[in-house]
């Protein structure tokens, strides 16, 4: 039976972006299809069902951010964001519209496909946790079913509170999740406008997880944004 690539669609106007983009990703066995306008991306998203895409936010005929919530109306492809825009509360728009993950220009193309293969990843793992599920990492591992957490199989006590905001964290494990998404999902929306509790957890949780809390490899910070559960 052929091997099938994985399939990524690129919406960018910048056409030598866009062409660095088809050359590099080809040599890794994807299959890349591309868009100059928001409005072509969206054809192709819809024709080409792929299994990931790269998005410009300055498109010449639509804001980017729109294309993401165009395409979460009937999609959860992954959507990594690729833009020119460093400002903090754009990157957090982006990602509250349903973007998986943000690189700033310029980037290096291996940030982008480690970037990539843990959207893949993610995006093949279920999405709901079953009873028995059991979430490893390195030398941390979540029971899901007994709520049991241990590191270095040496069994790790957290609050309710901190249990919670950690499974928040595995349920979308290689993806950027913005301080407001967080506060919802684990507090509550009366929450959202409250970062310092979610400062204060995060600390916590990171003494406890992690062998070097200054320096962490599970529970990283994107800067002014929020934050990843790095699982590659």
């Amino acid at each position: 039976m052929a091997k099938t690539h994985p399939v990524i669609v690129v919406i960018e106007d910048d056409p030598p972006i866009r062409r660095f983009l088809r050359t590099s990703l080809a040599t890794h066995d994807f299959a890349v299809f591309e868009a100059e306008t928001g409005k072509q991306g969206l054809i192709e998203a819809g024709v080409r069902k792929p299994d990931l895409l790269i998005l410009d936010l300055g498109l010449p005929d639509m804001d980017g951010v729109d294309v993401i919530k165009s395409v979460r109306g009937w999609s959860a492809v992954p959507i990594i964001v690729l833009s020119a825009r460093s400002n903090e509360q754009q990157k957090i728009d982006a990602l509250d519209a349903g973007a998986d993950d943000y690189l700033t220009k310029p980037f290096g193309f291996g940030e982008l496909l480690a970037r990539i293969r843990v959207a893949l990843r993610h995006a093949s793992r279920p999405t709901e946790h079953t009873q028995d599920d059991v979430f490893i990492v390195d030398a941390l591992k979540v029971d899901l079913r007994n709520r049991v957490v241990s590191v270095k199989d040496s069994e790790i006590h957290l609050t309710p509170i901190q249990y919670r905001l950690l499974c928040v964290l595995i349920k979308h494990a290689g993806k950027v999740l913005t301080h407001q998404q967080i506060l919802k999902e684990v507090w509550g929306p009366s929450y959202q406008e409250n970062p310092h509790y979610l400062r204060i957890y995060m600390s916590q949780l990171r003494q406890k997880l992690e062998d070097d809390p200054t320096q962490p490899k599970y529970l990283l910070t994107e800067s002014g944004v929020g934050y990843r559960f790095k699982v590659g």
